[in-house]
């Protein structure tokens, strides 16, 4: 399949879904990555597959074999390679052509106290014996590290987005004036509302208006009772540049359909208009991705 033919359908997607979780990962999922290919296909969506143990660029590849509107990740946690430019150029060359920027996250298992209020069970017994090692963005200083700002420098000559994982706040307010003065293409902040960043929507209204700046609102926040209603509404309605995605694919969680269907019942109710909605599901998250 050419870049063309896999560029055509994310353009003409009613919605982009850049946060979806598909087995096999490091929990157990409700739909492996060619399901959750047609099922987004069968509603006119484009999906971004994510995955804790690290890498769904062959899965994506292989789905758009098959016609699938689908494109991929890497989570550079320490099971993965860790934070290494060459992990990415890997994932890269696996990816193949397909003319949408390759997302990029940031450590997700970081060793820092949360209690998760989602009910889950590990995919494999090995997750168990030898859970995944935790690894941060910063130094014992606070400092962003060595390799962290590698990454940063080398999404200027590939075609990637760079999110922040689960980094704290802190590090995110350190990534963000990084990625300004290092001039990074595409910067999006990981579920900012989640418990270990910790992010409202006044936080998000004072970091400006930086025009490589995505922020991105789940669905799973507000639904696990991370975020207020009044927070929820204010991101989605507000923020510059936010892109709604679903960060879904648990089994206690809804499916896709019924997402969609209640995320249309919020935006009516928040009396957001349709230019907004439009922006928020589907123009911001492709000019994002957009070379």
């Amino acid at each position: 399949m050419s870049a063309s033919t896999a560029a055509a359908p994310a353009s003409r997607a009613r919605f982009i879904d850049v946060h979806y979780h598909a087995g096999p990962d490091a929990y157990l999922r409700r739909h492996s990555a060619l399901q959750a290919g047609h099922h987004y296909q069968a509603l006119d969506g484009w999906v971004v597959l994510k995955n804790h143990l690290g890498c769904t660029a062959a899965q994506a590849w292989e789905a758009r074999e098959q016609g699938l509107p689908v494109s991929g990740s890497i989570v550079l946690n320490e099971i993965a390679g860790g934070l290494d430019w060459r992990v990415v150029e890997r994932s890269l060359c696996q990816h193949g052509a397909v003319d949408l920027r390759f997302v990029v996250h940031l450590p997700t298992v970081t060793g820092r106290s949360h209690t998760s209020r989602l009910a889950r069970s590990l995919s494999h017994s090995i997750l168990t014996e030898r859970p995944i090692k935790p690894l941060t963005v910063s130094d014992s200083s606070g400092q962003l590290n060595l390799a962290t700002l590698e990454l940063l420098r080398m999404s200027r000559d590939y075609p990637v987005v760079i999110s922040t994982g689960h980094a704290n706040r802190e590090e995110v307010l350190r990534l963000v004036e990084a990625a300004d003065r290092l001039q990074v293409p595409r910067l999006m902040l990981n579920q900012p509302a989640n418990p270990l960043t910790g992010l409202n929507a006044q936080d998000l209204l004072d970091l400006g208006s930086l025009p490589s700046l995505y922020i991105e609102q789940t669905a799973l926040t507000y639904l696990l009772g991370y975020q207020s209603k009044e927070d929820f509404s204010k991101v989605l309605r507000d923020v510059p540049r936010v892109i709604y995605s679903s960060d879904l694919g648990q089994t206690s969680q809804p499916d896709i359909r019924p997402w969609l269907e209640m995320s249309g019942q919020w935006f009516k109710e928040f009396e957001m208009s349709a230019e907004r909605v439009e922006s928020i599901i589907r123009s911001c998250p492709l000019e994002m991705l957009s070379h």
